[in-house]
């Protein structure tokens, strides 16, 4: 639908950003970020999703389809918009500046939000209060659910909202009428910290422009159960009288888990998404789009057909294939939205079925490096030069390990090849490079960039070239993820130099 310039970018997630909170922020740093980006020559900023996780660690994982994430607003930009002191600054802890430490940055930092919000009525200025009842007007559609939502899981301490009252769980207007007047202050906070986050990520969105750099985001295909959206919305999923999941999301073994991944999401009644018009999705996506350029849409191939696993099931091996929307959910996104850029993130067992649906809309989906030289997946088509040009070309994404990380793999922990697959696998890449593997990471670089996909984005860790240390997930796993920061002193100038002249060399200058 949407021609894209030959152009490269580079993946890094708000959260690994540098800064002293504990937590990469949309403040400062982001602005150096974008800096270093236009240094390099780059075009692109990819990002993993903003939407609020609540106390879950993954970006996947969210309370929320539309509110975005307040761990990610900069303390400094509150601080100079005098909404925050800085005296109310010190009593956060030392925080390690090498990884997220989730357990001590989300209390630490609610603390300072709650503060804010206090203070909010005294110290916005008659400006701020203007764009914060704009804001509120705006998007109310799901702001208000969403505000009454977290105030009465905080009420019911953090209860999964099948628990709550039943007069609660089920929506009835009589009591959420009275519980909108009970947990009046608490639904303000949530409205004020969803205006925060707005009113900085757009001025940081606006800054990237001015540097050249377009954003891209990141839609994960499904919400979670314990949402906003499955509450208020519970006609649109599979769920019983009672509101419990009759069925769960999952995928089946694959490159990244042998006994396949068990998500816990619940599915679609795709039937009432279509007699609503798919407004729900319509109003998600054009949400996100209002603060990126560009969406790739997470699990592409779950709207060609699904791996649909039993609630009672503990193994996603137990799981079937069940037809998705299709076209329909396509065309009306398409008729209602325009011509909007997306990237299909097609990987899997279900791409030859999602190719058809990706191709009619000319979208273009992604080639995975470390997936080319599979001795599994060798094929027609699969190595770079053989690349269509409508496709992003990845050395790797969130979900791979770091390319020296890869490349030095042992079986066993988070690697499903045997030791003889993965020798030749070696073999395979560096006969393909005609190289050793001392610059492993910058030789994946260079045939990314060199590749004839129109795009190209990479890791920031494999610029730094680092290991698997720096590795941001393993699917399948919990603990241990979503963790890594980036640290500032580890892009040297020569790295940047190089960047710059590999992306000059391969035409995709900024």
């Amino acid at each position: 639908m949407t021609e894209f310039p030959r152009r490269s970018g580079v993946l890094l997630h708000i959260t690994s950003l540098p800064g002293p909170y504990g937590i990469g922020e949309i403040g400062p740093h982001a602005y150096a970020f974008i800096d270093l980006l236009q240094e390099m020559g780059q075009s692109l900023w990819q990002i993993l999703p903003v939407i609020d996780t609540g106390n879950h660690k993954s970006p996947y994982t969210t309370i929320s389809a539309f509110a975005n994430n307040p761990l990610l607003i900069s303390f400094n930009l509150l601080v100079d918009d005098k909404l925050l002191e800085d005296s109310e600054l010190e009593a956060l802890p030392n925080f390690t500046d090498d990884r997220v430490d989730f357990d001590s940055v989300v209390p630490a930092r609610s603390a300072v939000l709650d503060t804010v919000c206090e203070m909010f009525d005294k110290r916005a200025t008659k400006k701020q209060k203007s764009a914060y009842n704009l804001f509120c007007k705006k998007n109310a559609y799901w702001l208000e659910d969403y505000a009454l939502f977290t105030a009465l899981k905080d009420a019911h301490d953090g209860a999964v909202w099948t628990d709550w009252d039943p007069e609660y769980a089920h929506c009835k207007d009589g009591a959420m009428k009275s519980a909108r007047l009970e947990y009046k202050e608490s639904i303000q906070r949530q409205k004020i910290v969803q205006y925060l986050f707005d009113d900085q990520w757009n001025r940081l969105r606006a800054y990237a422009h001015s540097q050249g750099i377009r954003i891209v985001g990141d839609i994960p295909i499904y919400v979670s159960h314990d949402s906003a959206d499955v509450w208020v919305n519970q006609e649109l999923f599979q769920l019983d009288e009672d509101g419990i999941m009759i069925v769960q999301s999952g995928c089946p073994p694959d490159y990244f888990c042998a006994t396949g991944q068990l998500w816990g999401n619940p599915i679609y009644s795709w039937d009432a998404h279509d007699k609503s018009g798919y407004r729900w999705w319509t109003n998600r996506l054009q949400k996100l789009y209002d603060m990126v350029d560009i969406v790739r849409i997470d699990h592409f191939n779950g709207f060609v057909k699904y791996w649909e696993v039993p609630i009672e099931s503990k193994s996603a091996q137990n799981g079937k294939w069940v037809t998705g929307p299709g076209e329909k959910i396509f065309d009306t996104l398409f008729r209602e939205l325009g011509k909007k850029p997306i990237i299909a993130e097609d990987l899997g067992e279900a791409a030859k079925d999602a190719t058809v649906l990706r191709e009619k809309y000319h979208l273009p989906g992604m080639k995975i490096l470390q997936f080319a030289f599979d001795p599994h997946e060798l094929r027609d088509g699969c190595l770079p030069h053989q690349y269509p040009r409508n496709c992003v070309v990845y050395t790797g994404t969130h979900d791979n390990d770091t390319t020296r990380g890869w490349f030095h793999a042992e079986p066993g922990n988070a690697v499903t090849r045997t030791l003889a697959e993965i020798r030749e696998e070696r073999a395979t890449v560096l006969s393909y490079l005609g190289n050793d593997e001392s610059e492993i990471n910058w030789d994946m670089i260079q045939m990314a960039l060199q590749s004839n996909a129109h795009t190209s984005i990479i890791p920031l860790q494999d610029i730094l070239g680092l290991d698997s240390e720096a590795r941001m997930n393993i699917p399948g796993t919990v603990e241990g993820n979503w963790i890594w920061r980036f640290k500032r002193n580890l892009l040297s100038d020569g790295a940047i130099e190089r960047m710059c002249n590999l992306t000059q060399q391969s035409e995709r200058m900024n």
